[in-house]
């Protein structure tokens, strides 16, 4: 459900009294924000990935790596309780965030009363999709992202070729490992390669649990992602995919016998399949987690152009 700010404010005193609350929150202090959730009734819920960030140094950091504009059209995945929306939003022409929790949504459809505000109420995975339908690609993406659904989230993005000029997220940092890996490395996997394809990647900082309320377990890493420019793109987005995620299917198995167990060999054949992997000049022994992000480009581009032979 998505609302526009312009529509929630008939509450008369409550719109008041949450404006008063923005001008005294201080988004630095863990007793302010734990006073504002329990003034609002809020149980945090760790599926949710709930851990608001207080470090102010790394909010500013931030801001200058997404650039915002007067211009831009910008998604924030995560508000929270606006640390970051309330910094953007003089700055660029609109701001849609998306919020999974309805509390947050309340709070910050009160205290935001400007009309560039947009608000998508759930899933940001589920979601996002019918937000590109209806307002289009935004130029700028940001977001402290969930750390259980933060892969998925950029996969998605990934999988659907979506390409704002800079995307920058706060993952932890086992998955910053994960998506910036490079060939030959336990890191290195589907993951990786897709993402890579799609982007250029760059883990610009690390964040200690100390910067977020509640503090988490783990580090975690500030990540920018900038679309990738190809002179020799995959031909076939689909095949692509599929044949990454066959081929790193089960790593400690050779090319060659995940080849053999891929879901492309009935559409294409087992011995099309080989001999575009040997057309390739690549080695049927080896493992997955050898192959560089543009073999896996060119053998799809090969298998595609067997099929008419």
């Amino acid at each position: 459900m998505e609302t526009c700010l312009l529509d929630s404010f008939s509450h008369g005193t409550d719109c008041f009294l949450f404006r008063e609350a923005r001008a005294k929150v201080n988004y630095d202090s863990p007793n302010e924000i734990r006073r504002v959730i329990e003034s609002l009734g809020i149980s945090l819920k760790p599926r949710w990935g709930q851990n608001f960030l207080i470090n102010r140094g790394a909010r500013n950091r931030f801001l200058e790596l997404i650039c915002p504009e007067t211009s831009d059209t910008v998604w924030e995945i995560g508000p929270g309780l606006g640390c970051l929306t309330a910094e953007l939003l003089p700055r660029v022409n609109s701001l849609l965030v998306f919020e999974i929790d309805w509390g947050m949504v309340r709070f910050l459809e009160q205290i935001f009363a400007n009309e560039r505000l947009l608000i998508s109420q759930g899933d940001a995975l589920k979601t996002w999709k019918a937000a590109l339908e209806r307002h289009g690609l935004p130029d700028k993406v940001v977001g402290n992202l969930p750390y259980r659904s933060a892969s998925a989230i950029i996969g998605s993005f990934a999988d659907a070729a979506l390409a704002p000029a800079r995307m920058v997220f706060t993952v932890q940092r086992e998955l910053a490992r994960r998506i910036t890996a490079s060939p030959g490395g336990k890191n290195y996997s589907s993951f990786s390669v897709c993402c890579q394809y799609a982007y250029v990647i760059r883990e610009v900082f690390q964040l200690k649990p100390g910067s977020f309320y509640p503090a988490p377990e783990v580090t975690s890493s500030a990540i920018l992602l900038e679309p990738r420019r190809h002179c020799c793109p995959a031909k076939d987005r689909q095949l692509f995919s599929r044949l990454v995620r066959d081929l790193f299917r089960s790593r400690r198995k050779t090319i060659k016998n995940n080849i053999l167990g891929s879901s492309l060999l009935e559409e294409y054949g087992r011995e099309k399949l080989l001999t575009a992997v040997r057309e390739e000049g690549i080695n049927l022994s080896a493992r997955s987690e050898e192959l560089q992000v543009e073999q896996f480009v060119s053998l799809a581009n090969r298998i595609l152009k067997l099929q008419y032979i």
